[in-house]
């Protein structure tokens, strides 16, 4: 019994605290120079980060044992001396995606700043500016060809980025049996940050507009808890070129679109 007290007064220490503090952050220092850096050795991750071989061995246990990174063998070229080849250490898709929640929680948090002291435009405003730059990267992708392809084409950009989307012939919306193309995301890499900030999810269907010359509709978002973000092209006779000004995105959610509108 007094040993288990005794355990407990030294768990409350600040001194052990602070300890524990500082393994975790130099854990994560590891951990980030791994991801970054890509396949790397023991001692070169020692030698940049100042630390001694067991220090280091220690941290990768812990990075290894709670699945963060993983152990390749290095490629040798040519001729191989004596001895086991060196091993490698890389991060995991787990260890990549702790980081990434990570991000996400700094994102929101500085959103969260500027909302709090510049109001909602001023997110708004953010939001249409991080878009800017992928309007100028997709604009030369989109801009030529009819709706259709150019709706493909905008779709394997956004794959390229890592959204996973795909594009087809959109189902009728509305009575008028209005018809057009369909883009799906199956993947947001901000969904996290986007379900307390849609400002994010509108910027995005502002530019999808822009740059395709017709009107789009967003039916469904990840950030709201749908499996898929929906965005419905409309077809009015031949779109416009990329740039042109289309109809403002409704907000309202109807029978026909089955989906929560941003």
């Amino acid at each position: 019994m007094g040993q288990s007290v005794a355990g407990c007064a030294a768990a409350k220490d600040p001194a052990s605290r602070t300890h524990a503090g500082a393994e975790q952050s130099t854990r994560a220092r590891v951990a980030r120079l791994i991801m970054e850096n890509g396949p790397v050795t023991a001692a070169a991750l020692g030698t940049t980060l100042g630390l001694t071989p067991a220090a280091v061995r220690r941290h990768l246990d812990h990075l290894l044992k709670d699945g963060m990174i993983q152990t390749r063998v290095a490629r040798v070229y040519g001729n191989r001396g004596r001895g086991r080849p060196a091993k490698m250490f890389a991060i995991t898709d787990a260890g990549r995606s702790a980081f990434e929640h990570a991000y996400d929680d700094l994102a929101a948090s500085a959103l969260r700043f500027l909302a709090e002291t510049a109001g909602p435009e001023a997110v708004a405003e953010f939001a249409r500016r991080q878009l800017a730059d992928l309007e100028r990267r997709y604009a030369p992708a989109v801009a030529q060809g009819e709706l259709a392809s150019r709706v493909q084409a905008l779709a394997e950009a956004l794959s390229a980025d890592g959204y996973a989307a795909s594009a087809g012939p959109a189902p009728a919306i509305g009575a008028a049996g209005s018809a057009g193309e369909q883009l799906c995301q199956h993947h947001c890499p901000v969904a996290h940050v986007a379900a307390e900030f849609p400002q994010l999810c509108e910027a995005e269907t502002e530019a999808f507009g822009r740059l395709l010359g017709t009107p789009v509709q967003r039916l469904a978002t990840i950030a709201h808890g749908d499996g898929i973000c929906t965005t419905h092209v409309t077809s009015v006779g031949k779109a416009g070129k990329a740039g042109t000004v289309v109809t403002p995105v409704t907000n309202e959610v109807t029978a026909e679109s089955g989906g929560l509108l941003i």
